[in-house]
């Protein structure tokens, strides 16, 4: 069977299903609050009952050291659960807004109704998380959904297709499992939207196919996240954060620093600061870590380690080519035109480059797309000032990177070819559902000035009212 002919009856086989869960939509079976906190708790349940099972399929894909789990995976899920459960009755409630005098007599308010159906498009990189966070406010706000694990990370994406059914609602929420025949034939049907999280080449698809139907879009997309220290940052502080960041999960993180710039007086002091940090968090020996992941598959391995070419090795550069491991690593020297300043690196490898200023360092960001984060190290009040007005990020931490993400009420989201759209939190609840306007008005009194016959009178009176 050639693949047309596969994408076909793969598409005639999902618009049934995907029939099925917009029936059961329709019937009005997702809508109460009790279904919704049910949800809510079954998969909260999924990720507590099965702990370790979720820790060896990551460790199966990634590698991924079991704090790692805890931390980037089930953890966040966990605490988005609780913080919906929390104030999901106050994200249902209808939003009162303010009526003028012209709409009198009358009320106005903002009513949140579910989408219907939606598909959901996980990621590699986090396999559990990037598939069941965005399912979180799908849930809580009354949708049916389908969810497309990555077929990369292939024991994670086997465990959710085993789990999910077992504890969810499954006329409700479904799995499909697949590589591009299968993605693309799901791409092909309608849905009420479309959540994907991943690189921006399939964005794009995935932002073609979603225009059949005018399908609204979540696109959780990347690019290269900058990391400014200033002349007054404190050293030892930035380089141990800067090195988590691009050490956990091997750099596999999309909000993870991308490159570093750095007053030049204290660039040989900061890559000695994150030399001392990696050694402390990983040893002599990095590649012998057990809380270093390893690089998903050796595609990405191999077009990482031609990264390492692209400067000084001032720090690292090993690689193991049998367990697709490649050691914390900061480059020194590269040419900003190069392909790894143009590309994002998506591993634990580290540009470090020299800057006079702060505003060289924020024209050099403006220069390129905008990041899905920024970073900036400074004990300066109106530095930060001025880096938060002047450069456009998804998110932007200040002297940290990453740790926004531990907070619900922060909505998550790329700008530009960063992405677009925003989730956690009440964000997410109101991006997937649809905050319908409703006006109430009383039949009594009746204003005749609306209607004909017009006159100057009534013209002057709708002037003083508007």
């Amino acid at each position: 069977m050639d693949s047309d002919t596969a994408i076909d009856t793969l598409s005639a086989r999902y618009q049934d299903e995907v029939e099925k869960l917009r029936q059961y939509f329709a019937a009005g079976n997702t809508r109460p609050r009790q279904w919704r906190l049910a949800q809510l708790d079954a998969l909260a349940r999924l990720i507590t009952d099965n702990e370790s099972a979720i820790s060896e399929a990551l460790a199966e894909d990634l590698d991924k050291p079991l704090q790692e789990v805890l931390m980037g995976e089930t953890a966040l899920i966990l605490s988005e659960i609780r913080h919906a459960r929390r104030h999901l009755r106050a994200w249902m409630r209808s939003r009162k807004v303010w009526t003028p005098a012209v709409g009198q007599p009358g009320s106005s308010w903002v009513q949140p109704e579910p989408l219907g159906v939606v598909l959901i498009i996980g990621a590699w990189n986090y396999p559990v998380q990037l598939l069941l966070a965005p399912l979180i406010p799908a849930l809580a706000a009354g949708n049916c959904a389908v969810l497309k694990p990555s077929e990369v990370a292939a024991a994670s994406s086997a465990l959710m297709a085993r789990l999910v059914p077992e504890y969810l609602d499954s006329k409700a929420v479904t799995v499909v499992e697949g590589a591009v025949d299968e993605t693309t034939a799901l791409l092909r049907q309608r849905f009420d939207h479309i959540f994907y999280t991943g690189g921006a080449a399939v964005g794009r698809i995935v932002m073609k196919a979603a225009a059949e139907y005018l399908t609204p879009v979540t696109l959780e997309l990347g690019g290269k996240s900058p990391c400014v220290v200033d002349d007054g940052a404190d050293l030892a502080s930035a380089a141990r954060r800067i090195a988590w960041g691009k050490c956990l999960n091997a750099g596999q993180t999309c909000i993870a620093p991308d490159y570093v710039l750095v007053d030049k007086g204290r660039r040989d002091a900061l890559i000695a600061e994150i030399g001392r940090a990696i050694e402390t968090m990983y040893g002599e020996q990095p590649l012998e870590s057990p809380d270093f992941a390893a690089i998903i598959n050796d595609r990405h391995y191999q077009r990482l380690k031609s990264y390492l070419d692209a400067g000084q090795v001032a720090i690292g550069g090993q690689s193991d080519d049998r367990r697709r491991r490649i050691a914390p690593t900061v480059l020194t020297d590269v040419d900003p035109n190069a392909e790894i300043m143009r590309e994002e690196i998506f591993g634990p490898i580290l540009p470090v480059l020299d800057i006079d200023n702060l505003g060289q360092a924020i024209d050099i960001i403006r220069q390129g797309e905008k990041p899905l984060a920024a970073y900036l190290f400074s004990g300066s009040r109106d530095n930060q000032r001025r880096f938060s007005d002047q450069v456009s990020s998804g998110s932007l931490c200040i002297n940290d990177v990453i740790m926004f993400m531990s907070v619900p009420d922060l909505p998550f989201g790329g700008v530009g070819q960063s992405g677009m759209g925003q989730y956690h939190g009440r964000a997410g609840f109101d991006r997937l559902s649809h905050l319908k306007s409703v006006m109430k008005r009383a039949r009594w009194p009746e204003v005749n000035v609306r209607f004909a016959p017009y006159s100057q009178w009534k013209m002057r009176l709708l002037k003083w009212l508007a």
